[in-house]
């Protein structure tokens, strides 16, 4: 019987958790993008907010954590961008801004920086 080697298997899972980021903020452009095209009043303006906080938060709380690997700078400005873009979301969701592409662009910018 075949035994992975534990590094092997932090690798894969380090790899897969990548990838499930990459593609949760995908998704949370789609939604922003189709959130922009409808309008700030509009229901997918409304769910591309909540994805968005939804993602962010988890984020944060992992980017936060002692646990976390990536370097102590690199988490900090990640922190750092994530609480912007909640700060932003809850602007357009107040009416104050209409900073959609804003939004977009950052966690384009975050998302492509994970390949």
């Amino acid at each position: 019987m075949y035994q992975f080697a534990y590094d092997d298997i932090q690798t894969d899972s380090v790899a897969e958790a990548r990838d499930r980021e990459y593609q949760v903020l995908s998704r949370s452009i789609e939604l922003l993008d189709a959130a922009r095209r409808a309008g700030s009043n509009s229901h997918e303006a409304v769910e591309a907010i909540h994805y968005l906080n939804r993602v962010w938060t988890a984020l944060l709380e992992d980017l936060g954590s002692s646990e976390n690997e990536l370097p102590k700078e690199l988490r900090a400005n990640l922190i750092s961008i994530g609480l912007w873009l909640m700060r932003e979301a809850d602007e357009l969701r107040q009416g104050r801004s209409d900073n959609w592409d804003g939004l977009i662009e950052v966690s384009a910018i975050i998302r492509d920086g994970m390949k």
